[in-house]
């Protein structure tokens, strides 16, 4: 017979965690070997190659209105086999998800946000993104993996002398957290996630700053003491993953 909790509600999520404890996280570091800087984060089964680039120029739009220093910009897609029934590339129903487009962004606003633009010179870093298994929580994990790979990028490109001065502020990771079954649980896998009542993403830096929260009640409204007791959960998970960063780029060479 399953355990319950109090309540009567079944105690085990779908892989056995508890309601406060993140799904096994692991980097494989210099996967991508034409990349600045590349890693395969996997979060349980959620696995997402990221990789970055340089291109030696800024977008249009900076030159015409003289913004100095360089840029950073995202892409994310996910593969066609990343799911149990294959996803169509964009480029066949040429067009980019509405998703798609709202991930890409999040994940070049959230490098942005600890990267002093001005110290990268007039260059752009490419951050791309590739979900190769969906299991939940892949935005998160791509940047909490995008963080690795620009950190290996930018530790490249002062080895080689193409910047002088660390651009990087701060390290940040992401995290999503929810309310399942009336219970508050951090890292939701898939069925979770479908199960949520409510569903958020947090994405935060090491000084302990958030740099975006998107959450909504999805079946439910939810109380102020909830939303506290999710972001307090949400701020312990991601200070696991930012040690589980230092971890891995400890253990990567240049």
């Amino acid at each position: 017979m399953a355990e319950t909790h109090p309540e009567g509600l079944p105690s085990a999520r779908p892989d056995g965690r508890q309601p406060d404890q993140l799904r096994p996280v692991r980097f494989q570091n210099h996967i991508a070997p034409y990349a600045l800087g590349s890693t395969l984060i996997a979060c349980g089964n959620t696995q997402v190659i990221c990789g970055v680039t340089l291109e030696e120029s800024v977008p249009r739009w900076m030159k015409e209105q003289g913004v100095p220093g360089g840029w950073i910009t995202a892409e994310y897609s996910m593969l066609p086999y990343s799911t149990l029934e294959r996803k169509a590339r964009d480029s066949t129903r040429g067009r980019i998800e509405g998703r798609t487009q709202e991930i890409q962004r999040l994940i070049g606003r959230a490098m942005r946000a600890v990267v002093a633009l001005d110290k990268l010179g007039e260059r752009t870093l490419w951050v791309d993104c590739d979900v190769l298994q969906a299991d939940g929580g892949t935005r998160t994990a791509a940047i909490t993996g995008a963080y690795v790979a620009l950190r290996l990028a930018v530790r490249k490109l002062l080895a080689e002398g193409r910047l002088t001065e660390d651009p990087v502020r701060h390290a940040v990771a992401a995290v999503s957290v929810g309310i399942v079954d009336g219970r508050p649980m951090l890292d939701l896998c898939y069925a979770e996630d479908n199960a949520a009542s409510v569903d958020f993403n947090l994405v935060m830096t090491d000084a302990g700053e958030f740099i975006e929260v998107q959450g909504t009640g999805e079946q439910a409204t939810f109380s102020e003491a909830a939303l506290a007791e999710l972001l307090a959960l949400g701020k312990a998970g991601i200070r696991q993953l930012l040690d589980a960063q230092a971890a891995a780029l400890r253990g990567s060479g240049t």
